[in-house]
């Protein structure tokens, strides 16, 4: 069972990750986590190539160690989907996070709620592998009926807790994508 917890554990980190990403009407660092960027050959995020800092609660400023890389770390903000345009003194890059319409709010608390049925899926997916493995079990004469019928149970008792938690996420993230 702890196969099972570990797998759900890292479903439910991966959803956090996805939604973090998502923009708000706060500056958040993690919003850049997403955006990898061409340098020295490599695929690099923008935290490996300079300081991300939050100088108050409508801006980003990112100070590339290597100037000559500015233009591309620019490139790359301007291509994600953040909607953002940056803006560069030649040393520092600084991101000036709007408040967000109506519309663009309700389209990312649908991204939201695309991205919880997706971990709820993957959840479930793991659920349906390990009762497989129970099966397998049961035929192969390893386990009884009545040992089975606890740990199918047990199984979807930890996937319920898993898809609750995922739903208490999505909800505290809906609820501060929704508010003004």
């Amino acid at each position: 069972m702890e196969m099972i917890d570990e797998k759900m554990k890292n479903a439910v980190s991966h959803f956090e990750k996805e939604l973090s990403s998502l923009r708000t009407s706060r500056a958040n660092p993690k919003m850049l986590d997403s955006i990898m960027v061409d340098a020295y050959g490599n695929k690099n995020p923008i935290n490996q190539i300079g300081n991300v800092t939050i100088p108050d609660a409508s801006t980003i400023s990112i100070q590339i160690w290597d100037t000559s890389l500015i233009k591309v770390v620019e490139t790359s903000i301007i291509e994600s989907n953040l909607g953002i345009n940056p803006q560069s003194d030649g040393n520092i890059i600084r991101l000036n996070i709007p408040k967000l319409s109506e519309e663009r709010r309700l389209e990312l608390s649908k991204l939201a709620s695309q991205y919880s049925e997706n971990a709820k899926v993957s959840i479930r997916n793991i659920r349906r592998e390990v009762i497989e493995g129970e099966k397998k079990n049961k035929k192969d004469n390893n386990t009884s009926e009545d040992e089975y019928k606890k740990n199918v149970d047990q199984i979807q008792n930890i996937t319920n807790q898993y898809i609750e938690k995922i739903d208490v996420i999505t909800s505290e993230k809906k609820t501060e994508i929704l508010k003004v």
